[in-house]
């Protein structure tokens, strides 16, 4: 048995990291969605998806290291208060929904279309703003 590269405990661990923050993420929607969850642990988790997925930051992202260190503070800290105020039973269905979908087979198929209708559309805005503000 070959010994490992120190890096490859490194990736290893990155993305555990990375599957349970998808898999927590979205047990959050889920967890949301339910009535048994507190209209304030909602707006949070509406707030923290929409600064996470938004282009607008409150440091712009250009800036040097703290552009990108409000994004690895504000979105956890919005998370974990967001999971301090579901409830517990709550919290668990969601997650056990969570591990549900991401257990199920990935369409590439689906994916392909999906890519497929997001180019016709960018070809189409583009072509109706190349004609709408070219000079005649």
């Amino acid at each position: 048995m070959s010994p490992r590269k120190p890096g490859a405990r490194f990736g290893t661990a990155l993305r555990a990291k990375a599957r349970a923050l998808q898999r927590e993420t979205m047990a959050l929607y889920y967890a949301g969605r339910d009535p048994r969850t507190p209209l304030a642990a909602r707006l949070i988790t509406i707030l923290v998806v929409a600064y996470a997925l938004s282009p607008i930051d409150l440091i712009p992202d250009f800036i040097p290291l703290l552009g990108l260190l409000d994004d690895l503070i504000l979105i956890p800290l919005g998370i974990a208060l967001a999971l301090r105020l579901i409830p517990a039973e709550a919290m668990a269905e969601a997650r056990a929904k969570a591990d549900a979908a991401l257990a199920r087979p990935k369409s590439y198929a689906a994916a392909v279309v999906i890519l497929l209708i997001w180019l016709a559309a960018a070809i189409l805005l583009s072509s109706w703003a190349y004609r709408a503000f070219s000079p005649s």
